[in-house]
Parts: C-alpha cells; structure tokens; sequence
C-alpha cells in the first residue's frame, strides 16, 4: 500500500513539474506574437509579456478546474505553484541585477490573477470563461477595445485550458 502512494506521489512531482515546464515555456506565446497584425493599437511588447503571465495563471487555473474533487489536486497546484514562486524569485533578482528595480514578479502573476477572477465573478452570466478573460486580457495590454488582443488573449486561454485538460487525461490524474 505504501508503494502505491509513492507511486502517486512521484506522478505528481512530475506533473507539477511538466505542468510548470509548459507554462514557462514561451514556443506558443512566440507563435501568436509572430502573427499579431500590424493593426493591433497594443503594444507587442505588451502583449507578449501578459501572454506569459496569463499562460502561467491559467496553467494553474487549469489544474484546479479540471481535478475538481481529486485528493491530488491540492498536491498537484501545490507543487505547481512552489515551482512558479521559486521561478519567479529568480526571475525577480534577474531583473533586478539588470535594470536596477526591483519587481516582485510572484507578485504581478497574483494580482493578474486576482482580476481575472473578479472580472469573471462580475460576469456570471457568462457561460464561457474566454468570453471575458480575451477582454480584460486586452484592457491590460492597453486597449479593451482591441479585437486582436482579445482574440490572442482568447486564444492562449484556450490553448492553456486544452493542453492541460490533454495532459492530465494522459497521466490518468483527472
């Protein structure tokens, strides 16, 4: 019995540490910046680092969702998020030696998270979670109005939310 939770355990350890690779891992993001039009009125830059951050905080939006009751979930966010906090420590004092501010970088990713989930609780009329994300992703890049920033934040949502979903059936944790 006790192999069997070792066995689990170590699943989630991998998990939460492929789920953090995927995250972090900038391939999709470069892709839609690639094929941002010329006619978006928000900045790339700007697009691109809030694609990264929203990429991260639906990860591990994904997770929670798609475990639901699982006893695993809490161990699975767990060891997702720890792996996010230290990333983002050292990604703090990277910028920090470079440009001589200092950011809290854990702290930017909660407060994104934070009004994504208070403009989805102002919403609950919406039956689906990208119909609002794919706006206040496009207000925070600098133009609510942006049809091409709300469909590139629309889009990584929904990238985000089925890769997880695909990668949790394959490891049988859902």
């Amino acid at each position: 019995m006790g192999d069997n939770k070792e066995e689990k355990k170590s699943v989630v350890e991998i998990a939460g540490l492929d789920l953090f690779n995927f995250a972090v891992d900038r391939e999709d993001i470069k892709t839609l910046i690639a094929h941002l039009p010329k006619e978006t009125e928000c900045k790339p830059e700007a697009v691109e680092y809030e694609l990264q951050l929203l990429k991260i905080i639906i990860t591990g939006w994904s997770i929670s969702f798609f475990l639901g009751e699982n006893p695993l979930r809490d161990e699975l966010a767990e060891s997702f998020w720890k792996s996010i906090h230290e990333f983002s420590g050292t990604l703090s004092e990277s910028t920090q030696l470079m440009t001589g501010q200092d950011i809290n970088y854990f702290q930017i990713l909660k407060e994104r998270l934070d009004m994504y989930v208070e403009a989805l609780a102002e919403k609950p009329e919406a039956t689906e979670p990208v119909a609002v994300i794919g706006p206040v992703f496009a207000r925070v890049c600098g133009n609510a109005d942006d049809v091409f920033a709300i469909m590139t934040g629309s889009k990584i949502f929904i990238i985000t939310v089925a890769s997880v979903k695909e990668y949790l059936e394959a490891i049988e944790l859902q």
